[in-house]
Formats: structure tokens, C-alpha cells, sequence
């Protein structure tokens, strides 16, 4: 038994789903490689740490949100080659002839019933769900249309948002409506220093099926940032570091970049962000921004020294620059 068959059986042993047989290879295999017997310790200290903690089962929408964004990476992933799928095909087959024909029948019989079980059981949580919101509307409808008030729903969690559909900004206002979508679509209105608002603006922002919902809500954030100090609150800033540093879209980064100007003389972890964008960001617009961003404080030490090593040997000349011309309007720092 090679160590790569061995990490495999380590985790099945660990969870009391593989056969006797193989058990005592494995067995065997552990009493001759310390890294693997070290690797089974490890597993099982884990197991016992994990033991610890309460089991807390995940709400409809965490599962709904989770097995949206496996497929949106599956479907990233580039095709295999034939030789690879052949190669895999044969691993397979030659695996399952290491097994028991009656237990991989037991298995697979098992599987069936659990998934017909799992999806009776998430039907009828999801007619409950239906019938708990009819219910909850009926006294509304029966009340006359001028004494109607429209609802408002609690905060979401990120547990029961499944993805941000749409952001709305009323024209000459500060309402903002934003569509989320849970088992059942939803809505939620308010202004835009309401905190239901701001928590599903930072989920958009993190939306990756949508580059238009990111681009709405980080375009509003940044403005928030830049208006009122909006990036006070307990994640703002954070949520437009990230997109600065991770979105793939140009128009997403440059917003975010544009709502953290107001912060990178007073928050070292956003003078970091912008230096970073200044380094490694693809786009050159974003890139001369950022030299201009940071020109406040370009006497710092850190920012000085990237400045100098990008007008020295950037490859792009208008990038190098732009660089020297910030550290020639400094006489101390030539």
C-alpha cells in the first residue's frame, strides 16, 4: 500500500466506514511510515476537538447558496484530457474490484434511502416555509388598502440569504432597494445607512454570479465611504479592501479603490490594500490611482520604498511616471 491509498483509508477508518480487510493493511502499512501514522493521529485528535462543539445542523438557504457557488467553480474548472479521464476510469474499476460486491450493493441501497429520506424531509420543510408565509400575509389582506403598511422583514443572516438578485437606488434619494433571494424571493428597502441595507450590500459584494450586483453595491458603498463616513461600520471598509483585492472585474476594483481614498492616511491595513492594488493590479488606470491615492502619505517609509522600485523598474512606462513625478514634488525624498 503506497502513502497516497493510505491518506484515503486513514480518513474512511477514522469515520468506521472501511472493511476489515483493509483495515489491516492499513494497519500494517501505519506500523512502517511515521508520516502516515502521524497523519492518523492528527485526524483523530481533530475528531476529538470537533467532538467538543455542539453539531448545528445548516439552514435550507446555507445549503442552497453553498451548492450554487460548487457548481459556479465545477463549471470553472478546465476539461480533463481523455487520457486523464481514462487513467481516472481505470483507478476506479480497479478500486471497486477491492471491494465487496455485497457491501458496495449495501452502500449504494443505503445512499438511495438516505437522499429519497433527505428529500421527503426538505419538501415538506419547505411547504411549512410556504404555509408559515401565507399565513403571516393573510391578516394583511384582509385589512382595507389605506390602512395597509408593507412589511418589513427582519435583518437577514448570511445563512439565509442565498444570493443578492438586484440593487435599486431611487432616483433623488437615499432609499435603496435590494432583492435577495432566499428559498422564496424577498425584498428589503431602506436607506442606505440602515443596517439591514449595508449587511446585503456586503453580500452582493461577494456575489460571484453577478458582476453587475457587485459593481451596484460596491459602487454604493464606496459613495457612503467618500460622502458621510460610512465605512465606520463594522465591515465596510473590510468588504471594500476585499473586492480590491480579489474582484476580477476592473469597474468593481476601481470603486472600491475610490471608497477607500478617504481612509489611507489614518487605517495602515488600507495604505496596505492600496499598495498591493499599486504592485499586482492588472489594470494600469487602477494602478495610477492608487500612486495618486497615496501621495498623502507618500513620506512614509513603505509607501516611499514601493514608489521608488515601481518608477525604477516597472514595465510600464506610464506608470513609471507617474511615480516620479510624486517623489519629485517632495525635495526630501529625491
Amino acid at each position: 500500500m503506497n502513502c497516497e491509498l493510505a491518506h484515503e483509508r486513514i480518513v474512511l477508518a477514522a469515520y468506521g466506514e472501511l472493511p476489515d480487510e483493509e483495515i489491516h493493511a492499513l494497519e500494517r502499512h501505519l506500523t512502517h511510515c511515521s508520516g502516515c501514522s502521524e497523519e492518523r493521529d492528527q485526524l483523530q485528535a481533530l475528531r476529538t476537538l470537533a467532538a467538543l462543539n455542539p453539531i448545528v445542523e445548516p439552514s435550507p438557504n446555507l445549503v442552497a447558496r453553498s451548492r450554487l457557488r460548487l457548481e459556479e467553480v465545477l463549471d470553472a474548472l478546465p476539461p480533463r484530457r481523455w487520457y486523464q479521464r481514462w487513467s481516472q476510469r481505470v483507478l476506479n474499476n480497479v478500486s471497486q474490484l477491492q471491494n465487496a460486491p455485497v457491501a458496495a450493493t449495501l452502500l449504494l441501497a443505503i445512499g438511495a434511502g438516505a437522499g429519497s429520506l433527505g428529500g421527503f424531509e426538505y419538501a415538506q420543510a419547505r411547504a411549512a416555509h410556504a404555509a408559515q408565509l401565507a399565513a403571516r400575509n393573510q391578516p394583511a389582506a384582509a385589512q382595507p388598502a389605506a390602512l395597509r403598511t408593507p412589511p418589513q422583514p427582519p435583518a437577514p443572516s448570511a445563512e439565509d440569504v442565498a444570493s443578492i438578485s438586484s440593487i435599486v437606488q431611487r432616483p433623488n434619494s437615499n432609499l435603496v432597494e435590494v432583492s435577495y433571494n432566499e428559498l422564496v424571493p424577498q425584498h428589503v428597502q431602506g436607506s442606505l445607512d440602515d443596517p439591514r441595507i449595508r449587511q446585503l450590500l456586503m453580500l452582493a459584494s461577494e456575489d460571484a454570479a453577478s458582476a453587475g450586483v457587485r459593481d451596484d453595491s460596491v459602487g454604493l458603498l464606496a459613495a457612503e465611504c467618500r460622502a458621510s463616513g460610512g465605512c465606520q461600520a463594522a465591515g465596510v471598509r473590510d468588504a471594500l479592501m476585499v473586492a480590491l483585492r480579489y474582484d476580477r472585474n476592473d469597474s468593481v476594483r476601481e470603486k472600491a479603490l475610490k471608497g477607500l481614498e478617504p481612509y489611507v492616511t489614518q487605517d495602515m491595513r488600507v495604505r496596505n490594500a492600496v499598495l498591493e492594488a499599486l504592485l499586482n493590479d492588472p489594470a494600469p488606470a487602477i494602478r495610477t490611482d492608487a500612486i495618486n491615492i497615496l501621495e498623502p502619505v507618500e513620506a512614509d517609509t513603505s509607501v516611499r520604498q514601493v514608489l521608488y522600485s515601481v518608477a525604477n523598474s516597472d514595465r510600464n512606462p506610464q506608470i513609471r511616471n507617474v511615480s516620479r513625478q510624486v517623489l519629485s514634488r517632495v525635495p526630501e525624498i529625491q
